[in-house]
């Protein structure tokens, strides 16, 4: 029962279907009633009819019935009205139908062989039936053959044609998946840049968080102005944190856009603050010329890395910052700090699992600059950097 119902279903025909083979059956009706219709000056067939030609008749209006069936079976439909059209010339045109109809659905290789096969047919025809006026049967052949060629022509160049256009649709269909997927990547690689971003901006922040708490923890008899001081970097670094979380949060969640991003202008205000922790923080600038931006966001976030590291590991350490260069020479950035002065073990470390250096590593090779940093003989560490600046 399911077969029945998929079989059906397979071969419905839609409206276009039904105006189409109703056109086909009409042609190949009409051709065949050419062949009844008696011309001027010819004489008039017997009466009663002759019972051969009735019986021709009904065999040209039975292959052009057969038509209806040729979606289902065209290689067998084509094949049957092809060895009836070499016993009857009223079936010619069915078969050219069939055989238009079979070149347009089925390989090309298929559609020639049967076209070899009408060939053959065509000519035993021309043999059985040889025309009243004494036309050659090479000659009706030859005319023959002409249909049917042209018959198989215009369905093979329908298939191809149709082959063609499946072909546009299918590349315009992958250029489009494609499309989609190097957005899908593209947006990857924002959503991962905003996670760097989220790593080095929220890091810096907490950093003075946890120093400032770690001092006021190691310290509980400290002056009150230091511990004002100090409750009112966290407080401001705390509300600068949730800034950073905001506008991170609506970078996500709206469909194009990306951080606020840093510049060689902001370099000061970031010494600034790293300064305020009670440590000294040195900042030399030595370089001419407006940094691009690019480079300049680089180093700005090589100077945030390094002074978030210098707080988490060498608490009380006097940091230099140097920045020097000029256009076609390139950027150097050194951030160095001296060993610890109190016990990194009293301050509460921001986590960060490590990530900073490997993220900025990446970060700088994408400048396609260098990066090195190691501990110093004194016991401190070094963080150096070169970047491209094209002149």
């Amino acid at each position: 029962m399911n077969d029945t119902t998929s079989s059906r279903q397979r071969y419905r025909r839609g409206a276009r279907d039904w105006v189409v083979d109703s056109l086909m059956f009409l042609t190949a009706l009409g051709f065949g009633l050419l062949g009844v219709v008696t011309m001027p000056g010819e004489p008039p067939p017997p009466v009663p009819p002759d019972p051969l030609r009735v019986t021709e008749q009904l065999v040209a209006l039975a292959c052009c019935t057969a038509l209806w069936w040729r979606r289902r079976w065209p290689v067998g439909v084509a094949v049957v009205l092809v060895a009836a059209s070499a016993v009857s010339q009223l079936a010619v045109g069915a078969m050219l139908v069939a055989l238009f109809s079979l070149c347009v659905h089925r390989p090309p290789r298929v559609g020639l062989t049967v076209l070899g096969l009408s060939f053959l047919a065509s000519y035993v025809g021309a043999l059985v039936h040889p025309d009243p006026h004494g036309t050659p049967v090479v000659t009706t052949f030859l005319l023959s053959a002409v249909f049917q060629g042209a018959a198989a022509g215009w369905g093979l160049s329908v298939q191809h044609r149709r082959q063609l256009f499946d072909s546009l649709r299918e590349r315009a269909a992958h250029a489009e998946a494609e499309a989609q997927l190097r957005a899908e990547q593209a947006q990857h690689r924002v959503r991962e840049s905003i996670a760097r971003e989220i790593h080095d901006v929220l890091g810096h922040r907490l950093s003075l968080l946890s120093v400032h708490a770690g001092a006021l923890e190691y310290r509980p008899n400290a002056p009150a102005e230091e511990v004002a001081r100090s409750a009112g970097v966290i407080r401001e670094s705390a509300h600068q944190a949730l800034q950073d979380l905001r506008e991170v949060i609506g970078v996500l969640r709206a469909p194009v856009g990306e951080l606020p991003q840093p510049t060689m202008a902001d370099l000061s205000q970031l010494v600034t603050e790293a300064g305020d922790t009670g440590a000294g923080v040195d900042l030399v600038e030595e370089y001419s010329g407006e940094v691009p931006e690019r480079t300049g966001r680089t180093a700005y976030r090589i100077v945030q890395e390094g002074l978030t590291n210098a707080r988490k590991h060498a608490t009380g350490a006097r940091t230099s910052v140097r920045i020097s260069g000029s256009p076609g020479r390139g950027l150097n950035v050194e951030v160095g700090n001296g060993p610890a002065v109190r016990d990194p073990e009293a301050v509460t470390e921001a986590s960060g699992g490590g990530q900073g250096l490997v993220g900025l590593t990446e970060r700088v090779s994408l400048a396609s600059g260098r990066l090195e940093y190691g501990p110093t003989a004194d016991g401190g560490w070094r963080l150096s950097a070169w970047l491209p600046w094209p002149s």
